[in-house]
């Protein structure tokens, strides 16, 4: 088995580690290719300890890692309590990276770090993001123009409560501001699922009026009428009686060309306000005039239909997982519920990651930065 994970919930972190860096070594041996290494709030503070325990127990060639409000180890997600989540993998080639966002006087970004060269094609990055000091949004935005397609899985740091908070992990260095990520080879196949926990009701329609993120007109009606109109048809007395909790959202079809468009090549975004007056509806994405789009509602019988609608029939040999804090027990009634769908769906496979602030995943072949997401990263060992 070339992957391994193992999570300790011992509340002393040179315990803990001691127990998940030794489980993994017992597993996998030493010098793996890549580790994850996640933290909880409360071992925060000996991040650095941390990193080093794991460098000398596994000799990796890259780590990357964070401290976060919760993490995930197999089949389980330990919430704003004292753990250590470990995973390591024999992934092929790869290249680590600390990334800086530097604002231009024109409102762009300058972003550094990106290396120049890699000697090796690669297949995806991993990227864990400081959601005070880097964009991560305007960042996908500038690697799509430079690597179009390459997918990109992660996600917002949680575990800072405000500027200067976060603790991010690249290699044996821990930084509090940027990005880190790994780009990762060919030597793996990797498969990247992303659960935006919502369900579609009414039919496509045509954005026929927008402005940026404003929506005017849908279908030849003002967008509000139409709105309306669509969950009076689509939803149950009881899905209405949910909006309020839950909100109202809308799916935008990010690839025009797909005839047959289902859940997965939706963009899904939260309507942000309505105005009464002229019947506009103004969501949280930018929606060009002509755009597809289609009405979706959140709740957590959604949410857990589409997880296992998504995975059921896939393979893995182990997995990483980035699912919002929004989610766990905040959304399900219980804890575990998204690793244990993913262990039901392809089996009990070593599986890392954390709870994020704003997950990172690709729809219709281009990245976005999600919420209320799991964004799900599957290994198969070639």
């Amino acid at each position: 088995m070339p992957f391994a994970s193992a999570i300790s919930q011992h509340p002393i972190a040179s315990q803990a580690i001691g127990e998940v860096s030794g489980a993994v070594l017992e597993s996998i041996g030493d010098r793996p290719d890549l580790v994850l290494v996640t933290v909880t709030r409360p071992h925060a503070g000996a991040l650095e300890d941390i990193v080093t325990t794991v460098s000398a127990v596994l000799h990796p060639l890259a780590i990357l890692g964070c401290a976060a409000e919760s993490v995930i180890g197999t089949g389980t997600e330990v919430e704003e309590a004292p753990a250590i989540s470990l995973w390591a993998g024999r992934v092929g080639p790869l290249a680590g990276m600390a990334l800086r966002a530097t604002r231009l006087a024109d409102d762009s970004w300058h972003f550094a770090g990106w290396p120049d060269r890699t000697g090796f094609e690669p297949s995806a990055l991993l990227l864990i993001a400081d959601p005070f000091t880097f964009p991560a949004a305007d960042f996908l935005a500038w690697l799509h123009e430079r690597r179009p397609g390459l997918p990109v899985i992660g996600g917002n740091a949680s575990g800072g409560r405000g500027p200067g908070g976060s603790r991010l992990v690249v290699d044996e260095q821990v930084v509090n501001e940027g990005a880190v990520g790994v780009l990762i080879g060919s030597g793996i196949d990797i498969e990247i699922v992303v659960s935006q926990g919502c369900r579609p009701y009414g039919q496509p329609l045509t954005v026929t009026g927008s402005d940026r993120n404003v929506i005017y007109g849908v279908a030849g009606v003002p967008a509000m009428e139409c709105m309306v109109d669509q969950i009076k048809a689509g939803l149950q007395p009881l899905d209405i009686a949910g909006i309020e909790d839950n909100g109202l959202f809308v799916g935008r079809l990010i690839d025009e060309r797909v005839a047959d468009p289902g859940p997965g090549d939706f963009l899904v975004r939260a309507v942000v306000g309505v105005d009464r007056a002229n019947g506009a509806v103004a969501v949280d994405d930018q929606v060009p005039l002509g755009s597809t789009v289609r009405f979706h509602v959140r709740d957590a019988v959604t949410a857990d239909q589409e997880l296992g609608t998504l995975l059921r029939g896939r393979r893995a040999t182990a997995a990483l997982m980035f699912t919002c804090n929004g989610r766990g027990s905040r959304l399900f009634d219980g804890v575990d519920h998204d690793a244990g769908v993913l262990g039901q769906a392809v089996g009990p496979v070593p599986l890392g990651g954390f709870f994020a602030g704003g997950e990172f995943g690709p729809i219709g072949g281009t990245n976005f930065v999600h919420s209320f997401t799991a964004s799900i990263a599957l290994f198969r060992d070639r």
